[in-house]
């Protein structure tokens, strides 16, 4: 499986997930993309996109992107 962390996703999380491919958001070079022009890119190489945006699904017409989006909740 091809993941994607989002720019704000500790890059050390890469190392725990072993058996996949993973990269970064700043990795592929996409750090200073928008929401969906993000999306449009993530899905032609990963399938899966994992974030912490929690409002992305109100942003963002999720359903339209070939791309399992995945919301890490973190504690406060």
């Amino acid at each position: 499986m091809r993941i994607l962390l989002d720019e704000c996703i500790d890059r050390r999380l890469a190392k725990e997930i072993v058996g996949h491919e993973v990269k970064t958001v700043p990795q592929m070079g996409w750090a200073t993309i928008k929401n969906g022009e993000l999306l449009t890119l993530a899905e032609d190489e990963f399938d899966v996109f994992l974030i912490v945006d929690r409002n992305l699904s109100f942003q963002q017409n999720l359903p339209r992107f070939n791309l399992a989006v995945m919301v890490f909740a973190g504690t406060e």
